[in-house]
This record gives C-alpha cells, sequence and structure tokens, in this order.
C-alpha cells in the first residue's frame, strides 16, 4: 500500500504543477504489470493527493503495459506469468522490478541475461484539462 501512495504522491506532484490551477478532464496512465500496482489503492491515493492539491479529475484511465522480455543470448522475446512465480516473489518484483533476474530464465536456452522491454513503471500518457489545453 505504500508503494501505491507514494507513485500517486509523484504523479499527483506533476499534475498539480502542470494544471496551473486548472481540473483536468481526462488522465490516461500506464501501469507495467511487473509493478504490480494495487489500481484501487493507486486510484484512491491519487484522487485524494489531486483534491488536496485542487485539482479534480473527471475521468481517469489505466492502461495495463504487458511485460516483454528479451534474452540477450539468444534473441527470445516471451512475457511471463507473474502469477506463476508465488506471492512472496511478485512482492519482491513489485518495489524492485529488476528482481525478475534472479526468478525467471529464458524458456527458450535458459539464460538470465535478458532486457526488460516493457511492463516496467508507471506513466502519464494522457492529460487533458478542461480549456482543452494538453
Amino acid at each position: 500500500m505504500v508503494h501505491e501512495w507514494a507513485l500517486a504522491e509523484a504523479i499527483a506532484m506533476y499534475i498539480v504543477r502542470i494544471s496551473k490551477g486548472r481540473n483536468v478532464k481526462r488522465l490516461v496512465l500506464s501501469i507495467g504489470r511487473l509493478q504490480s500496482v494495487d489500481k484501487e489503492i493507486l486510484d484512491f491515493a491519487l484522487r485524494e493527493l489531486l483534491n488536496e492539491g485542487n485539482v479534480v479529475v473527471d475521468e481517469l484511465k489505466y492502461l495495463n503495459e504487458e511485460i516483454l522480455l528479451k534474452c540477450r543470448k539468444c534473441g527470445f522475446e516471451w512475457s511471463p506469468l507473474l502469477e506463476s512465480l508465488g506471492s512472496e516473489v511478485s512482492e519482491f518484483i513489485h518495489f524492485i522490478p529488476e528482481v525478475i533476474h534472479s526468478y525467471v530464465n529464458c524458456p527458450k536456452c535458459n539464460s538470465r541475461d535478458y532486457d526488460i522491454l516493457s511492463g516496467r513503471g508507471v506513466k502519464v500518457v494522457e492529460v487533458v484539462f478542461e480549456e482543452g489545453g494538453q
């Protein structure tokens, strides 16, 4: 829960700063699956923090960014299922996504030398203000 509040605080600070007193018609965030973010907690925290900053968001939308890994040894690309790793490992990855290298091997060559192509972080994809500006 602390993780989601920290993410919400960073997003809220950014939105409050760029809003310049305007309310937000639409805010779209992309959430990487490696982060294992609880969207309900993030949503609650973000709305509370934006409210404290006097910014109202009419529509808040979340996009899921799927995990995609690419092996540096053989070039194979795959999307691991975090659920298969168990709750304890998923919790480790939740806080430090790079820890996935300790628990997941390339299914083709068994290497742990791979890049995380997508599925990390939380990104602001779109902000539309009431006046129509972005």
